[in-house]
């Protein structure tokens, strides 16, 4: 468990290339700008990088490319979304082993209507797998996903039966009284918020960061809002006008704006692209909050 704030992560989004494979390099440039203008850590393989699509190899493969590059591990989190606790195991190790910070966890998501006693079950076995190795697990509460919510009680078992392992929750239900008691019962840990109209309210009742999408292009305004706790309006609008799109699509579409790289508008299926005059409208959103500076 951490004794220091988290801060912010961006939820990094994942480029394609013309072929549709994964562009690690171009990953690694964007994960530095992030992590230079406020970010401090970057997030793959989340929602918002498309992890759900990203096969094994590929993961290995960006793993690799940002050790290759120096980015420190404690800068680095990365995400598992798995349904058999194998694959689960495999990866989260794959992630620990490499010297990240932490693993995003998400609990199975193909079968419904589950019991806590079976996600307990789920989550205790995947942690006992890892062994020695189980650390900075930072479990991912994302219902509109997974149709899963976690119970504030799931927590507080995991965190009793594995309290050196269990660092924190990424809460990304919009649920505000879900957001409520988890940072009731569960202060101590890293309780991240991530959804940003949240994010400022959370931080005064004692969130200690969030892992974001909007991240990856408004990092310096992020961190603010982070480290002051004070409500942003504008990016909360922002926000509301992704909402109205596929998010994870229209994340890439900011992202593409903000670099001037339309390649980063590719999405893997069953994703489509965003289409051009939602981009415009986004893009000229984005521009309002922060003019777009030349990308490095």
């Amino acid at each position: 468990m951490w004794n220091v704030s988290f801060g912010l992560s961006a939820a990094l989004t994942t480029p394609f290339d013309e072929g549709g494979g994964c562009a690690p390099e171009i990953a690694v440039r964007h994960a530095q700008r992030c992590l230079r203008d406020g970010c401090g850590s970057v997030t793959l393989f989340g929602t918002t990088g498309e992890g759900a699509s990203v096969a094994a190899g590929e993961r290995t493969a960006m793993l690799e490319a940002f050790r290759a590059a120096g980015i420190d591990g404690e800068r680095l989190v990365a995400c598992v979304m798995a349904n058999a606790q194998g694959d689960a195991v495999v990866q989260a190790a794959e992630i620990l082993g490499g010297g990240a910070k932490g693993v995003l966890l998400a609990p199975p998501s193909y079968f419904k209507n589950l019991s806590e006693e079976g996600l307990l079950r789920w989550f205790c076995e995947v942690i006992q797998a890892l062994g020695a190795e189980a650390r900075g697990i930072i479990l991912y509460n994302i219902p509109s996903v997974t149709a899963v919510e976690l119970p504030v009680s799931l927590i507080g078992a995991l965190r009793s039966a594995f309290p050196g392992a269990i660092a924190g929750v990424k809460d990304s239900s919009g649920d505000w009284s879900y957001t409520e008691r988890l940072l009731a019962a569960h202060r101590d840990l890293a309780i991240l918020i991530g959804d940003e109209r949240s994010l400022a309210a959370g931080i005064r009742l004692g969130a200690q960061g969030a892992i974001s999408g909007m991240a990856n292009v408004l990092p310096q305004r992020l961190a603010t809002l982070v480290r002051t706790g004070r409500d942003d309006p504008a990016l909360g609008d922002l926000v509301r006008a992704v909402l109205r799109h596929p998010v994870t699509p229209a994340v890439k579409a900011l992202v593409a704006h903000r670099t001037g790289d339309e390649g980063w508008i590719r999405v893997r299926a069953p994703l489509v692209p965003t289409p051009a005059d939602a981009r415009i409208e986004l893009g000229t959103l984005l521009d309002g909050l922060s003019p777009a500076a030349a990308a490095a």
